[in-house]
C-alpha cells in the first residue's frame, strides 16, 4: 500500500545518516516514501566523515534545523520526522512550526525548560564539555565512551560493533547550546510546545538510557501539559541510546509504525 505521507528520518549525535538504513527498508515496505539525509556538512560515508572531521564542524542546532526545513520544501507533502537523540530535538522543533504532519522523537535532546540534568548525561557528554573549545569543532567517542554513551544495555561487542560500523565525528554545538537553553531566551533549542494546532507527537524513551534518561524525556513531556494536540510517551524499559541500531531496533521500528496507523498516517 503506498501512502500519501513522505517520512523523513533525522539522525543525532554520532551517528551517520546511513545508520537508518534498516528503518528506510522498513517504513518502505510499510508503504511510505522515506529518505534519511544527513546534516549539513555530513559526508556520504561513514569513512569520509571520520576523515574530514571539519566538514561536520561548527554547525549549530539552527543551522540543521534550516537545512531539513530546506528539505521539506522540496517534498510533496508535509512528512512525518522521525528523529533520534539531537534528531529528536530537530524534529519537534519542525513539528512546532508546523512543517511535520507528524513526529516521533526517540530519546530526544531535552529542549529549552527541561531542568533535569542526570550525571549519566553529563559523563556521556563530558568528551565535549571538557574543553569549551569544543563548542567550534568535531568531536569523536572512543569505543568505551560510546558503550557508555549508547551502547550500555547491550553486550559489549555488539556495542564495539556498532561503533566500528556507524559512529562518526559530532559538532559540539548543539550541545553547548542545549546546555545554555534555559539562560537564553532566544535559545534554538526552545520548541513551540504550545502549539495546539500541530500533528501528533510520540516520544519514545529507553528505561536504561544514559545519554537522555528517562527523567530527562518525562520532564519534556510536561512542557506539552499547556497543548491539545496529540502527545504521547511510550517506554522501552531495558534499552539504551542505541535503540534504533542495535539488534532491537525492528521492536522499536514496529511500534511507531503502529502509533502512526492508529494516527491514521
Amino acid at each position: 500500500m503506498s501512502r500519501s505521507v513522505p517520512v523523513l528520518l533525522i539522525h543525532g549525535l554520532w551517528l551517520h545518516a546511513r545508520s537508518w538504513d534498516g528503518w528506510v527498508q522498513r517504513f518502505e515496505q510499510a508503504g511510505y516514501e522515506t529518505s534519511a539525509p544527513g546534516w549539513p556538512g555530513d559526508p556520504d560515508s561513514v569513512e569520509e566523515a571520520r576523515e574530514r572531521p571539519e566538514s561536520i564542524a561548527d554547525h549549530g542546532i539552527d543551522d540543521v534545523v534550516a537545512h531539513y526545513a530546506g528539505l521539506i520544501s522540496d517534498l510533496p507533502a508535509k512528512p512525518i520526522l522521525v528523529g533520534h537523540s539531537f534528531g529528536g530535538m530537530i524534529a519537534q522543533r519542525l513539528l512546532g512550526e508546523d512543517l511535520a504532519a507528524a513526529a516521533i522523537a526517540i530519546d530526544a535532546a531535552q529542549i529549552k525548560g527541561v531542568l533535569p540534568l542526570p550525571l549519566s548525561a553529563l559523563k556521556a557528554t563530558l568528551p565535549v564539555f571538557k574543553n569549551p573549545a569544543n563548542k567550534h569543532r568535531a568531536i569523536s567517542l572512543t569505543a568505551d565512551q560510546f558503550r557508555f554513551a549508547f551502547g550500555n544495555a547491550i553486550p559489549a561487542e555488539e556495542s564495539d560493533a556498532l561503533f566500528e560500523r556507524w559512529a562518526i565525528p559530532a559538532p559540539g554545538k548543539p550541545l553547548f547550546e542545549a546546555a545554555a537553553a534555559n539562560f537564553n531566551p532566544h535559545s534554538p533549542a526552545k520548541v513551540a510546545t504550545e502549539n495546539a494546532a500541530r500533528g501528533p507527537l510520540l516520544m519514545v524513551m529507553g528505561g536504561k538510557d544514559h545519554t537522555v534518561p528517562e527523567a530527562v524525556t518525562r520532564a519534556t513531556l510536561k512542557q506539552y501539559r499547556h497543548s491539545e494536540a496529540t502527545t504521547d510517551i511510550l517506554e522501552f524499559a531495558d534499552r539504551a541510546h542505541s535503540l534504533t541500531i542495535d539488534h532491537g531496533w525492528p521492536e522499536v521500528a514496529d511500534a511507531c509504525l503502529a502509533w502512526l496507523d492508529k494516527q491514521g498516517l
